[in-house]
């Protein structure tokens, strides 16, 4: 802490009560922040990072959280024990917050503009015209493209990216001395990420600002803040400059963090854990280029498992009553194949075209024109029946298992349901005694078979999704942004256990993501999308070294690398 500090948070120690049971979940932390740094804070989901920023801004859910010590100073003005009055003061005007999902943080029955509107309302003297034409300019400066339109429109009719923007610019709308943005990029495009990251800087730079920056991604701190601050389990455990904690980091959960993530240079056959760094577990068997190659000999000597031939996907959309209708190409002539035991890796930017495509694969949205063959047989012409039958065969894993499994079905059940569908085994004894095998397959325990999906944590909710997938015994898995929620230990453990199920039941998965480090560490083959279109199809390792086409160069160079 400094004299000149703009923010100080001395031994801040936060407790939540449920059932009268008292939980620690902030343990005397203390940091600060100075005029015009961008402070990282970083750990894992259950650290603490968002919890004790909530606090800054008076946020915190006063019916079951308390702060139980500590101060947090703003301007000499201790923020614990200030009125709800005096915060309206402060929120939004001279501290601000940017949300990690903004289309639950934006009111969907609201268009855009009205929505920053209201901030300049609460906080600023403007008439109606200045503050319409200031909105439009913040829409500007965050970098949206047709403001104009977007002041118009509701938070579903724009992109994942726009929807950030339109955050951004109502949180910098009072110019705040502090913005606290809370895992502002996580669900975006690496791509887009990237230019969120830009932006930050050039409006911090602008407008003088300091900037609360939260995130699970180290690699991504690295990107944009000064400093950065290391969250464990509700305490800080290390503190420094960005340099000093990626070139010599000091606690060993900070190195833990920094090997987690798949690295861009080497490809492990086993990522590092949290757990295996804290336990001084040694993984460094190495996946050698001469190893591929032998693999992929062999691979690529049989014929596909799946075959995509000049696949078209069109969508067809009316914007009123007596307008004609517009259609949209989202998968346009799309060629490639599949074999058996691979993984071929599906990457590409929102809007491209590879949920669309994974879909057709599986049927779930026909196809407009081409032929999907599977083991030979065209699969867009069998019967509901036939349908019914490969489906077995071909499954999915989804982006977020919690909103795939029924929250009022325990998950025993719910891994068992697919079994009774296709018939497999002789009886519901049975079926429980595979689900049993099959949730220890996946790190789990039998204790978890009768437990509810909102018991378990993210990781623990995808395990179960893979254990409801492999259930059936699929040759081919679509995994469908199957980690990119995840935080990066977590990430790394379930990485792991697909590759491990993959070499034990010889699956071959198609996995879709816009992570190209995660892709690539997975894949044997890439393909990578653009528009509907393919743009490249090579090793995975030949696409990243040696890009062809301008698309794929633009994707790789967003990629967060580290210090």
């Amino acid at each position: 802490m400094t004299k000149t500090s703009l923010l100080t948070v001395e031994d801040l120690s936060i407790s939540f009560f449920s059932e009268g049971i008292e939980n620690e979940i902030i343990r005397s932390i203390s940091y600060h922040l100075e005029p015009n740094e961008i402070l990282g804070i970083v750990g894992e989901s259950g650290s603490g990072k968002s919890v004790s920023s909530l606090a800054i801004l008076g946020l915190l859910p006063k019916t079951i959280a308390k702060i139980t010590s500590g101060r947090i100073v703003y301007h000499n003005e201790d923020l614990t024990q200030i009125s709800p009055k005096a915060f309206q003061t402060i929120r939004g005007k001279k501290i601000a917050m940017i949300f990690q999902e903004p289309m639950s943080s934006l009111n969907p029955s609201m268009r855009c503009g009205p929505q920053v509107e209201e901030i300049l309302k609460q906080h600023t003297t403007l008439s109606k015209k200045a503050i319409k034409a200031e909105t439009l300019s913040l829409f500007e400066k965050v970098k949206l493209p047709e403001s104009n339109r977007v002041y118009k429109a509701y938070p579903h009719e724009i992109s994942g990216g726009q929807k950030q923007r339109v955050m951004i610019a109502m949180a910098i709308a009072c110019k705040p001395e502090i913005l606290i943005a809370d895992e502002p990029t996580t669900a975006l495009d690496v791509t887009v990420q990237k230019d969120i990251i830009v932006l930050l800087k050039a409006l911090q730079a602008e407008n003088k600002m300091s900037i609360i920056f939260i995130t699970h991604d180290l690699a991504l701190i690295s990107e944009i803040a000064d400093r950065v601050l290391v969250m464990y389990k509700g305490a800080v455990v290390e503190q420094n400059t960005v340099n000093h904690i990626f070139k010599a980091p000091e606690h060993e959960y900070t190195k833990a963090l920094i090997n987690s993530r798949p690295s861009l240079k080497v490809r492990l056959k086993t990522l590092p854990t949290i757990t295996d760094v804290l336990n001084d577990t040694v993984l460094d068997a190495v996946v050698t280029p001469e190893m591929r190659a032998a693999k992929h000999k062999i691979l690529y000597s049989t014929p596909p498992l799946l075959e995509v031939k000049n696949v078209e996907k069109d969508y067809v959309s009316t914007s009123g009553w007596f307008s004609k209708p517009e259609h949209f190409k989202a998968v346009d002539s799309v060629s490639f194949n599949i074999y058996e035991g691979e993984t071929l890796g599906l990457v590409g930017e929102s809007g491209c075209g590879k949920s669309t495509l994974g879909n057709a694969i599986l049927q779930l949205d026909k196809a407009t024109a081409g032929s999907i063959l599977y083991k030979g047989v065209d699969i867009t012409k069998l019967s509901t029946s036939e349908t019914k039958a490969m489906r077995k065969d071909i499954q999915i894993i989804f982006q977020d298992p919690y909103s795939s499994l029924n929250p009022r079905i325990p998950v025993g059940k719910a891994i068992m349901e697919p079994m009774k569908v296709h018939n497999l085994y002789k009886n519901a004894a049975e079926r429980k005694e595979k689900t049993m095998a099959i949730l220890k397959r996946v790190g789990l325990t039998e204790a978890h078979f009768n437990r509810y999906p909102h018991e378990f944590s993210g990781g623990q909710r995808q395990r179960i999704g893979i254990a409801r997938t492999i259930a059936l015994q699929p040759k081919l898995i679509v995994c469908d942004e199957s980690v990119s929620a995840l935080d990066i230990s977590v990430q790394a453990q379930v990485l792991n256990l697909l590759n491990e199920l993959k070499e034990t039941f010889n699956f071959t998965y198609l996995f879709i993501s816009h992570d190209l480090a995660v892709v690539k560490y997975m894949s044997d083959q890439l393909l990578v999308m653009n528009a509907g279109k393919i743009e490249e199809l090579d090793d995975a390792d030949v696409i990243y070294n040696t890009p062809k086409k301008e698309y794929t160069k633009k994707l790789i160079s967003a990629i967060p690398k580290g210090i």
